[in-house]
C-alpha cells in the first residue's frame, strides 16, 4: 500500500477520523462508541485501513476466528465492510484495499479472505459483482445471504448452525444490535422513541460479546431485524424505515 493509506492503530486511533460518519454531529457518540470497540479489537488482529484524506474510502478486517459473526473457518479473514462512497469511486482504491487485505492474509499464513454478501445487492453488505471479480466464490448460502470466500489452500469457512435458523420465540419487534457501526446509536434512539410513542412492543438485544455474535441465530454483521418471530432484514432502520418495514 502506498503512502495515500493509513492502517489505524492504538497510537493514532483517537486523532484519526473513521470515515463513515466523519462531519454528522447526531453519529459522533457512535463514533465514540466505535472507536473504543477497535481499540479492544486491535488486540486480536482487527484492522481499519483507510484512505488519508476526509473521505468514505476503507476496509475493515479481523481473524475470522475473532470476528463478530457467526462464521467459522480455518485460517481465514473476514472483511466486515469495503466502502468507497461518492467522488472517490471508479478510482481503484477499492481494488488496492481488497488487494492489501489478501496480501496480509497470505503474509499471515491464512487460508484465504471471507465476506458476507448476498444473491441481489443489499443496503449496508458488500456487493458480491465486485468480489466475485476479484476471485471470491460462494462458499455457503443462508435464504438470499451468501458467505463469498476467496480461498488459496483450498479450505472453505461456512455459517454455523446457529446462524441458519433465522427464526426466534419473541414475536415482539425484536433487534439484535452491535458497537461496529458509529450509524447504530442513532437508529436506536429514533427507532425507541418511535416505538414509544405508537406503543409498539419492542426488545433491543445489545450483542456486545465475541461469544453471543458467534451464537446469533441468524445471519448477522453487525445489525439483525425480527418480527413476529421471523428475521426481516439486516438494513439498518430509522423511525421512517421502520414505519415502511411495518406497514409491509
Amino acid at each position: 500500500m502506498g503512502e495515500q493509506f493509513v492502517t489505524l492503530n492504538n497510537e493514532n486511533l483517537e486523532r484519526e477520523h473513521i470515515c463513515c460518519a466523519i462531519a454528522d454531529k447526531k453519529h459522533q457518540e457512535g463514533v465514540s462508541i466505535k472507536k473504543a470497540w477497535l481499540h479492544e479489537q486491535m488486540n486480536d488482529g482487527h484492522v481499519f485501513r483507510k484512505l488519508d484524506a476526509r473521505g468514505k474510502v476503507f476496509i475493515e478486517y479481523a481473524p475470522l476466528e475473532k470476528a463478530w459473526v457467526p462464521m467459522e473457518g480455518n485460517n481465514f479473514f473476514y472483511i466486515y465492510c469495503l466502502w468507497v462512497a461518492g467522488s472517490y469511486k471508479g478510482k481503484g482504491d477499492a481494488k488496492n484495499l481488497l488487494e492489501s487485505c489478501i496480501e496480509d492474509a497470505k503474509s499471515q499464513g491464512k487460508s484465504g479472505v471471507c465476506v458476507l454478501s448476498s444473491k441481489k445487492k443489499k443496503p449496508f453488505l458488500s456487493e458480491k459483482k465486485f468480489f466475485v471479480k476479484h476471485g471470491f466464490e460462494v462458499v455457503d448460502t443462508v435464504g438470499d445471504y451468501e458467505l463469498l470466500a476467496y480461498s488459496w489452500d483450498g479450505n472453505k469457512p461456512c455459517f454455523k448452525d446457529n446462524a441458519k435458523c433465522m427464526e426466534i420465540e419473541n414475536k415482539e419487534l425484536t433487534i439484535f444490535y452491535g458497537k461496529q457501526c458509529p450509524y447504530i446509536p442513532n437508529c436506536i434512539k429514533e427507532i425507541q422513541a418511535y416505538c414509544d410513542k405508537e406503543n409498539i412492543p419492542l426488545s433491543l438485544i445489545p450483542v456486545d460479546t465475541l461469544e453471543k455474535a458467534q451464537s446469533m441465530p441468524c445471519v448477522f454483521n453487525n445489525w439483525a431485524v425480527f418480527y413476529n418471530g421471523k428475521y426481516l432484514t439486516n438494513h439498518l432502520l430509522n423511525e421512517n424505515l421502520l414505519k415502511k418495514l411495518l406497514n409491509k
